[in-house]
């Protein structure tokens, strides 16, 4: 058995440097599969993505998807790619297996859950509100730096780490505030009018051709960790995703924050993607 990888076609490539391109997964030079590889326009070109990555039923399990991933990632080292990425949906434990076998590791999750009926109760002497314009300059500066440092402190390149953060912000906040479907508030204190957290939302289409209100960013300020304000910032977001008519909530967390894996699933949160990554 010799399995090798055919493309079905031409690479595609955009004006800013991004690939992709299909290839046919064949043993002794017949079609049992498909695989989809690309770069990552949100890390740069030095991303690589193992995408759709498909052996017939019948030909299972008999190595070929390895050997496939190996061919691929082979592609990508001479695309000058320097990680790859693969994104498994929850509940596919042969896929996560075959992961792990070939060395990826979880970088992170998307989770959702239905948007619940009833509003949450703040807790008491808090308050949400929309983020006035004053406060969304120094906010978005400061979102900018620590979302690099967040995927830095994980392992991603300082380089592409920088790229994303500002093709994501430029990408979901090209308005700012006035960006349509968009909404970020902040959590305050009534007693005098401090702010203690963000939390900001805005529609996400989801696999089933859906949208959800998906949250890109919620944070406890630092002097007021260990209150209790992260759950309380979740119910507002849920009342946000509510207010906006969205049925469903979703949200993307590290796999190394453990405290907020543990708050999301007490909530009500589920798993519905594994993002696994590899280095090249």
């Amino acid at each position: 058995m010799t399995t090798t990888l055919r493309p079905t076609g031409p690479t595609q490539q955009s004006a800013d440097g991004a690939r992709s391109r299909t290839y046919d997964v064949c043993d002794n030079g017949r079609p049992v599969g498909t695989v989809t590889l690309a770069t990552d326009p949100a890390f740069g070109p030095a991303a690589g993505v193992l995408d759709a990555l498909r052996i017939d039923e019948h030909r299972r399990r008999r190595g070929r998807a390895i050997i496939a991933s190996l061919a691929a990632e082979e592609v990508l080292r001479a695309w000058g790619c320097v990680e790859v990425r693969a994104e498994v949906p929850a509940g596919n434990e042969p896929a996560l297996r075959l992961a792990a076998v070939l060395g990826y590791t979880e970088r992170g999750r998307n989770m959702d859950k239905a948007t619940p009926a009833r509003a949450a109760a703040l807790p008491p002497g808090l308050v949400g509100r929309p983020m006035t314009a004053r406060e969304f300059t120094p906010w978005l500066a400061d979102r900018h730096e620590e979302y690099a440092r967040d995927w830095a402190r994980r392992g991603v390149p300082e380089e592409l780490a920088r790229h994303k953060s500002a093709t994501d912000h430029a990408r979901l906040l090209p308005l700012g505030l006035a960006t349509p479907g968009t909404s970020i508030d902040v959590l305050v204190r009534e007693e005098d009018g401090r702010a203690v957290g963000h939390v900001w939302l805005a529609g996400r289409p989801t696999g089933t051709g859906g949208t959800a209100g998906h949250v890109y960013y919620v944070e406890v300020d630092p002097e007021f960790r260990g209150r209790g304000y992260g759950r309380a910032l979740m119910g507002l977001a849920e009342d946000m995703a509510r207010g906006a008519g969205f049925d469903r909530i979703s949200l993307h967390v590290f796999t190394s924050n453990t405290p907020a894996r543990a708050l999301y699933a007490s909530l009500g949160y589920e798993p519905t993607s594994h993002t696994l990554v590899k280095p090249l």
